[in-house]
């Protein structure tokens, strides 16, 4: 099976053919993961997304639990002086 590279706005596309994506059991806007092989390029299915909670994120982002973080303001609340204008408060 041959395919060619094209243009698709500021990168390049290759247009798989359905009959080559049902045998491998993917369709329209699966997520794939693509892996570079000596000089070839690899496409599988990538691995589903697991959900992440917010304590789980927080967690991974500051290193501790989220129960260690205590409270994270870094600065004074600021008082910009009473509303001008058309603001909707």
């Amino acid at each position: 099976m041959y395919a060619t590279i094209q243009k698709w706005g500021n990168s390049q596309g290759l247009r798989i053919p359905k009959t080559a994506l049902e045998s491998v059991g993917l369709r329209e806007n699966d997520r794939v993961e693509i892996v570079q092989v000596g000089n070839c390029l690899q496409i599988k299915a990538a691995a589903p997304r697991q959900h992440r909670t917010l304590e789980e994120r927080l967690t991974a982002f500051y290193g501790k639990d989220a129960e260690e973080l205590g409270r994270i303001d870094t600065e004074p609340e600021v008082d910009w002086g009473k509303s001008e204008g058309a603001e909707a408060w």
